[in-house]
């Protein structure tokens, strides 16, 4: 007899990575450096001089384990934004973060709140242990922090609070994620995803709520600004009660000792971050106001994408690929008419409206409408 899985694990759909360059390469027979790669987010500077200085050092010290504790970087990330080490947790990228509250927190039957277009990843974790994800509508594609404090039950074990949204790209304010906070209660655990947070140029501060020892987990990544998805490093913040609780559900040495040194040289590396939010600030602009041009609706973005709506979001997703240009299909968030493109070098961000365009002449965008 074959061993009975749970069910609500069989019913799990995987998520759906955006397409790689090597794969669209193969099977279009296409040159890897042909290719436009606008869908996951990335870092079109690539990682910081320092960063990739640092692990070619650290690839030379290849056959010792990692520090498991991540003294360095722990202490790194605590120093700079005024925190102890005990408060910070490292993952094996940020989702991972949300594993490990998985493991701690939930049970079959408890609820998760997120907003109805939120990171995929919040549905599939809690559905992997079992729990049931309530999805709270989003108007105007913004968190609804009244209606999903409405929404938490006594079965509510965590709420999602992406900030800024992905794919959104939108970000909710202090005064409404104060009022939130105010009134949530004390058998919730609030995670702030903050992946793009340092694309904001008036992020609210949600650390306050770590200092004042809250339910509160604070999720950022050196995936986005740091250009470092590659290694797949992310960190969490809480107070340190909920980080020792944590740190009992990974895996030893879950961040490896090339992504820990990267990570740190790019932590520091502030002429980098600041070289990316300037080119994306740039980009994004650009983007926004070509689409407007086009007469193509999108939601005005504060991170480093835009969602964009183009009719048949599937069939502009494959026309761009012919076109040796990868964006994001918006299907599997509910999105069917959009598509969400991460803003690139400016050499990429024509080549792919360039590309848009052509589609727009060839009659394949429809259902556009206006800019939001």
């Amino acid at each position: 007899m074959s061993p009975v899985a749970h069910s609500h694990v069989l019913n799990l759909v995987a998520y759906e990575p955006g397409k790689p360059v090597e794969e669209l390469a193969r099977e279009m027979g296409l040159e890897p450096g042909q290719i436009v790669k606008l869908a996951s987010n990335e870092n079109p500077l690539g990682p910081s001089p320092k960063a990739l200085e640092a692990m070619r050092h650290t690839l030379e010290r290849s056959h010792f384990y990692p520090d498991g504790g991540a003294w360095a970087l722990r202490n790194a990330i605590a120093e700079k934004l005024g925190l102890a080490r005990d408060n910070v947790i490292l993952g094996n990228g940020s989702n991972e973060i949300i594993e490990f509250l998985g493991h701690a927190y939930l049970s079959p039957g408890d609820e998760v709140v997120t907003a109805g277009h939120a990171f995929a990843v919040y549905s599939l974790m809690a559905q992997l242990f079992g729990a049931k994800t309530i999805e709270v509508p989003d108007p105007g594609y913004t968190h609804d922090l009244d209606a999903m404090l409405e929404a938490i039950t006594p079965r509510t074990r965590q709420v999602f609070i992406a900030n800024p949204n992905n794919p959104t790209g939108t970000m909710v304010g202090q005064k409404a994620i104060d009022r939130f906070m105010a009134k949530v209660p004390d058998h919730v655990v609030v995670v702030f995803d903050e992946a793009y947070h340092e694309f904001l140029d008036n992020a609210p501060d949600v650390l306050r709520y770590v200092r004042q020892d809250r339910n509160v987990v604070v999720m950022r990544t050196f995936s986005k600004i740091q250009g470092l998805a590659n290694l797949r490093i992310g960190y969490g913040l809480a107070p340190a009660r909920i980080s020792a609780i944590l740190q009992k559900t990974r895996q030893p040495f879950n961040a490896n000792g090339i992504a820990q040194a990267g990570a740190l040289a790019g932590l520091l590396d502030e002429e980098h971050m600041r070289l990316t939010k300037a080119l994306t600030d740039e980009g994004r602009a650009f983007l926004q106001a070509a689409f407007t041009a086009m007469g193509l609706e999108f939601v005005p973005s504060v991170a480093n994408f835009v969602l964009v709506r183009v009719g048949d979001g599937d069939a502009v997703f494959k026309a761009l690929l012919k076109r040796g240009v990868i964006v994001r299909a918006m299907r599997s968030y509910k999105l069917h008419e959009w598509i969400r493109v991460s803003v690139g070098t400016m050499v990429q961000n024509r080549h792919f409206l360039n590309e848009l365009q052509a589609l727009q002449k060839g009659g394949i965008l429809s259902g556009a409408a206006h800019a939001r």
